[in-house]
């Protein structure tokens, strides 16, 4: 019997062009990212999945949008961590 890989599906709310990128807690059940990224032609989607990377210390591969591309409002997958080691990490 093999386990399974840990899975996290995250909401997120970003907000793009913020002076600096960070997060800033929790809104109505997502957490909320400001971006330094401009939301045109993919940039704030690539800037999100490598700060999000960074700060869950996995590879960007890990992270997949898989809702809400071109929305402020987004859904993430996470490979390789549970949900509350994903918010644990975020919210530090």
């Amino acid at each position: 019997m093999t386990s399974a890989k840990p899975r996290a599906d995250l909401s997120v709310r970003v907000i793009p062009r913020a002076p600096r990128s960070r997060v800033d807690g929790i809104r109505a059940g997502a957490i909320l990212i400001r971006l330094a990224a401009p939301p045109v032609e993919g940039a704030a989607n690539d800037a999100l999945i490598a700060f999000l990377a960074e700060l869950l210390e996995l590879p960007r591969r890990s992270l997949t949008i898989v809702s809400g591309e071109k929305s402020r409002n987004k859904r993430i997958q996470i490979d390789g961590l549970d949900e509350a080691t994903a918010l644990a990490r975020l919210l530090r």
